[in-house]
């Protein structure tokens, strides 16, 4: 029998019916290639996912680790994988029928290593949280410096750069692209529908956990990519402490002022200026949304998430400092 052209290797953990609905998507895909492979990988659910894939047909790997993360889920999938292009999936999401199909031509050009489309939320109106962060998925279309883990890649190159970093429990995908570009293979977005994303996030704790983690990430990646030459990492990392640090002072001054001054004049312009920088940022996002009130959630956004960013950075100096390694962070 020929080899198939394509592996589709979906992880998870604990998603439940999103799980179905992920697996069923890939099925029901627009001319996939003959004889795709189907790989669901597991990480220690509780809710019977193993035994939901089996029962849809796909191929089960259930990992162990001490400590779950991301990339041991997606390494354990391309390598039990036999095909020469890997679709990546998380099991909270929904392929376009139609993105296989489109993304395989630009695999003509020898250079591209990773191919990806558009990605949005299922279901954005379920939250200001998600109606703002669904704009997060919105990039411009051409070669881009990283993208998200839900993508299409070519098996050799994950071989070449030796997968993804099972160390980082956040910021895997960012990582490995880097050590991708740095082989000096190309990542290409295309203007395309890749997936629809159910982030789940109804509820302030759990907007709240999940910029943490991104936090945790901006600080560990950094510590193993030192020796990175374009520093790209290492900015971003100082720039989102400076950001959170003038945040914090602005509101600290003006919250001090108030009190010696026993005027609500210093706080409430301490508001106004947090607003009117949320406002910059929406200006500069139009090109992402035409809806004003997702533009103004989106700016709120981000200028807000820098604070538990810088919380989330510095839990992993203290983690560092005490010398133990966080698990992963879970907000859903």
């Amino acid at each position: 029998m020929e080899q198939s052209q394509l592996s589709v290797v979906i992880i998870g953990r604990n998603e439940g019916e999103r799980l179905e609905h992920c697996i069923r998507s890939v099925q029901a895909m627009n001319d996939p290639p003959e004889g795709m492979e189907l790989i669901y990988v597991d990480s220690a659910s509780t809710d019977g996912s193993p035994a939901r894939a089996e029962a849809l047909g796909a191929q089960v790997l259930v990992v162990h680790p001490e400590r779950p993360a991301a990339a041991i889920g997606r390494n354990a999938g391309w390598r039990a994988a036999t095909a020469p292009l890997i679709l990546f999936l998380d099991g909270d999401t929904i392929v376009d029928p139609d993105f296989v199909k489109a993304a395989l031509s630009s695999f003509t050009d020898p250079n591209v290593a990773i191919v990806w489309g558009h990605l949005r939320e299922r279901y954005p109106h379920a939250s200001v949280y998600q109606q703002a962060l669904d704009l997060d998925w919105v990039f411009p279309i051409g070669v881009s410096t990283f993208c998200g883990g839900i993508a299409l890649m070519r098996r050799h190159v994950l071989e070449e750069v030796g997968g993804f970093n099972s160390q980082l429990i956040a910021g895997e995908d960012q990582e490995i692209c880097h050590r991708i570009r740095v082989q000096g293979h190309l990542i290409l977005h295309i203007d395309q529908q890749m997936a629809l994303h159910d982030l789940a996030i109804t509820r302030w704790s759990q907007y709240w956990l999940r910029a943490i983690r991104t936090g945790y990430a901006f600080a560990e990646v950094p510590t193993l990519l030192h020796d990175n030459p374009s520093q790209f990492w290492q900015r971003k990392s100082y720039k989102n402490v400076l950001h959170a640090s003038m945040l914090v002072g602005l509101f600290l001054v003006g919250f001090i002022m108030t009190l010696l001054l026993i005027s609500p004049w210093p706080l409430l312009l301490s508001v106004v200026l947090f607003l009117l920088l949320s406002v910059r940022s929406a200006v500069k996002a139009r090109w992402k949304s035409s809806h004003l009130f997702t533009l103004l959630l989106y700016g709120l956004h981000s200028q807000f998430q820098h604070i538990p960013i810088a919380i989330g950075q510095l839990s992993y100096y203290y983690h560092r400092w005490r010398r133990q390694r966080r698990r992963l962070i879970e907000y859903k």
